[in-house]
């Protein structure tokens, strides 16, 4: 069947989170295009929800602190032995690095207690990043901290208030979903601003999604594309797509569909599934760029192979349709079904469709690719 057109909008759904800078990260984004091969093709939607990542405690982006001030060793001892000599005689910095250390285990025994109690201490002299990090290991319960949203704030907010753009992001996501304080999203939007004018990618993204959505602030697609601009040009794939979808639709910006391409590629490029199966629908469509079967069913192999719903269906479309693809109706069970699994509503129905239309050696071996899929994909994330 043919694909229709791109709409705007259509009714928020949530969406996986993506792990960047190990802090919070938007789940539900902005303008995805859903698209149907089989009928129509979705719209994107206006909303985010974050969800808490704590990544190795922060350290693939605060490791460097420690690391650009590592002391050289000397008659005394070593590097660790003088990093701890001065923690224990009260030096904020190094009790800070000493927690870096306990917690990576790079120089001493990996202790996440130990690494706690050295953060609370830096943290207790006004350390800003001992503060953020102190703050995520009582919103995830770890080191010897129970989970604690109340305490979280608590630290947070001291470290924002310091100017930590992190530590300003992930307050206003505990703002926004009301975690360890009353929800409030037009302090949700003051808090995205101090740090998305500090720079900070992720929270561009969520100011901006505040403004698609009218979530306290007035709605406004300019400023809301202005801000995804700004952190797509920084390489943040969830802005990238979203911005994407601001040229499909023409909001905040005059409807360009080659811009809204050469975002999704940018994203798509970056493994963003979601862009990658809306890249595949501008080739399948021809919109943006020269129809291409094959391209888009390569970008929806990508996005699909990544357990992304949409892409998995509309694969299994291409290969009913015989398009990009040959034809391979169990391939095509196959990979419908698997959409279907995830809930995906007209997967459901086509697959059942199927199973009316297709022969049972046919369905045994869709079945069985099924199977196949899950077992690798399982073991893989093992």
């Amino acid at each position: 069947m043919e694909i229709e057109e791109p709409k705007a909008r259509s009714q928020s759904r949530k969406y996986k989170n993506q792990s960047a800078y190990g802090i919070f990260q938007p789940l539900k984004l902005y303008a995805k295009i859903q698209p149907i091969l089989f009928s129509d093709i979705g719209a994107g939607m206006r909303g985010f929800l974050p969800v808490v990542i704590l990544s190795a405690l922060l350290f693939c982006v605060l490791f460097a602190s420690y690391t650009n001030a590592e002391p050289m060793p000397n008659a005394d001892g070593s590097v660790e032995q003088q990093i701890h000599i001065k923690a224990e005689q009260g030096n904020a910095t190094e009790q800070y690095n000493l927690g870096v250390m306990y917690a990576n285990g790079k120089g001493v025994p990996q202790d996440d207690k130990q690494a706690a109690f050295w953060f609370r201490k830096a943290a207790e002299q006004g350390y800003a990043e001992a503060q953020l990090i102190l703050g995520l290991m009582y919103n995830e319960g770890q080191g010897d901290v129970s989970k604690d949203y109340s305490q979280a704030v608590a630290w947070f907010r001291k470290a924002a208030e310091q100017g930590l753009a992190m530590a300003q992001y992930n307050l206003a996501v505990m703002y926004a979903r009301g975690d360890g304080v009353a929800k409030d999203d037009e302090q949700a939007v003051a808090w995205y601003r101090k740090a998305a004018e500090q720079g900070e990618a992720i929270a561009q993204n969520n100011l901006a999604a505040m403004y698609a959505n009218g979530e306290g602030v007035a709605q406004d697609d300019k400023q809301a594309a202005f801000w995804y601009h700004k952190a797509a040009e920084q390489g943040l794939p969830t802005a990238q797509n979203n911005l994407g979808a601001m040229y499909i639709g023409g909001e905040g910006v005059v409807q360009d569909d080659k811009q809204a391409v050469e975002w999704y590629r940018k994203a798509a490029e970056q493994g963003y599934a979601e862009a990658q199966n809306n890249l595949g629908v501008m080739y399948a469509n021809g919109k943006g760029v020269a129809q291409d079967d094959k391209q888009a069913a390569f970008w929806f192999r990508k996005a699909a192979e990544q357990g992304e719903a949409m892409a998995q269906f509309n694969l299994g479309s291409m290969y009913f349709n015989g398009t990009g693809v040959p034809h391979d109706y169990a391939q095509a069970y196959m990979w419908t079904n698997l959409a279907a699994g995830q809930g995906l509503e007209k997967a459901v129905k086509t697959r059942d469709n199927l199973v009316k239309a297709l022969t049972p050696s046919q369905i045994e071996e869709g079945q069985k690719l099924v199977r196949e899929w899950i077992d690798t994909h399982s073991q893989a994330a093992q």
